[in-house]
């Protein structure tokens, strides 16, 4: 079973609607976390998952909207784990590693919460009783910063990367890409790497495609650098040859029903394959 959970879809804006970016790719029995924007943890659970059922964890790269629920993903995930769940892999662009450190490190942020949890009775009573052994093992991942190239293999499935542009030189922004017997999705995130994004994901099945407004509104107001545009979208799927396009991370007024329909058609204009305008909650049945 190969599914693509879209669990966040929306922008640094919040709506009632839409907040921030998460997704949940299901290759068989592993369950992979793209980015872990707000409230993902929330979501994840609303959806039928639970963070000890996610052993993988990528990151596009370090704005809020795609990491402000990695300290709670992290200690909720840890909290709950009986020891008999695999050690959490995370890989992303600098700093991973170092935001990493700075929640759950010896001396991180959050060190006085884990620090509790393992020695107060209490907390190692509710342990126990879910099943957990004692001593309490310290919060310990595989996170490891990753650029260009093969980030991970697993038996059924592999990882690769690319740099793509976004806000650089402040932030290093990264495409991934992964490959099946069965078929392959790309996940462009934010960026205006048409050309990049078009040679990384060529033959893909799936393009997931972070697409901020439309085309013509980005282009006159400025904001087009570093995002990625109605045109830009439709570009890219049709470039990369991909059988489905899938549209997250759109702002508010790209979602209004009269500008989505426009949307949809200036797509159509330049890619004749099936688009995906995600809601939070869309279940993409994959390859």
């Amino acid at each position: 079973m190969n599914r693509l959970h879209l669990l966040a879809t929306g922008t640094p804006t919040p709506t009632a609607e839409r907040f921030g970016t998460c997704h949940v790719l299901q290759l068989g029995a592993d369950l992979i976390m793209i980015d872990c924007g707000p409230a993902a943890t929330w979501k994840l659970v609303k959806a039928g998952m639970l963070p000890t059922q996610v052993n993988h964890l990528f990151f596009t790269h370090h704005h809020f909207d795609h990491n402000a629920d990695y300290p709670c993903f992290l200690l909720c995930r840890w909290d709950q784990s009986t020891r008999v769940q695999k050690r959490l892999r995370i890989r992303g662009p600098q700093p991973t590693e170092e935001i990493t450190r700075r929640l759950i490190g010896a001396e991180g942020a959050f060190a006085e919460d884990w620090n509790a949890r393992v020695g107060a009775p209490v907390s190692q009573a509710v342990h126990a009783n879910r099943g957990g052994s004692l001593p309490r093992p310290v919060p310990e991942v595989d996170v490891a910063d990753v650029g260009p190239g093969s980030v991970m293999a697993e038996g059924g499935w592999k990882a690769a990367a690319e740099a793509v542009h976004h806000v650089q030189p402040f932030l290093e922004s990264l495409a991934y890409r992964f490959d099946t017997p069965a078929g392959s999705i790309c996940f462009a995130g934010d960026t205006d790497s048409v050309e990049t994004i078009c040679s990384f994901a060529a033959g893909c099945d799936v393009l997931v495609v972070n697409c901020w407004d439309l085309q013509q509104t980005m282009d006159g107001n400025g904001e087009s650098p570093g995002q990625t545009g109605t045109l830009d979208a439709g570009n890219m799927a049709a470039g990369a040859g991909a059988a489905v396009l899938v549209l997250t991370h759109t702002g508010p007024a790209l979602c209004q029903p009269q500008v989505r329909q426009q949307a949809l058609a200036q797509i159509a204009d330049v890619y004749p394959g099936r688009t995906v305008f995600a809601e939070e909650g869309t279940v993409v049945e994959l390859f």
